[in-house]
């Protein structure tokens, strides 16, 4: 799989932890991997990887979600749309705890993200939030 795909998967499973308890989230893990085999072709490292990534993201949700918070004046992370806040952390998490990935890229991934699966205005959105914190 192509590290663009692998992002896509981490968001994707990323995303379930807004509809399901952390209880639930293993076996959500579980079908998550069943169901991405039917999109992409995942090799056991891919796997591994986006395990591996989305546990570190989940671990780190208290700190990322202060720091979006701080980013995204006006606005509180309950009224950021569910996609985009998850896309969001992912790119937090990138620029802010993941040495192997640069800053640009992180705000560029989460760009592209946001076209595939946000509203009209998440682009925007997005790289606004992603441009303050990226300042700091």
């Amino acid at each position: 799989m192509k590290r663009r795909e692998q992002r896509e998967c981490i968001f994707q499973l990323l995303f379930r932890v807004e509809f399901n308890g952390q209880e639930e989230m293993p076996r959500q893990a579980e079908l998550f991997l069943e169901n991405m085999k039917e999109e992409y072709e995942p090799g056991e490292q891919d796997e591994s990887y986006i395990l591996e990534k989305y546990k570190k993201v989940v671990e780190m949700l208290p700190e990322i979600d202060l720091l979006l918070e701080g980013a995204a004046r006006g606005w509180k992370l309950s009224r950021i749309g569910k996609v985009e806040l998850t896309i969001l952390r992912l790119a937090v998490y990138e620029m802010r705890f993941d040495e192997d990935i640069p800053e640009k890229v992180a705000i560029n991934e989460a760009v592209e993200l946001s076209k595939k699966f946000g509203g009209d205005e998440a682009p925007a959105f997005v790289n606004g939030v992603l441009a303050k914190l990226a300042e700091k």
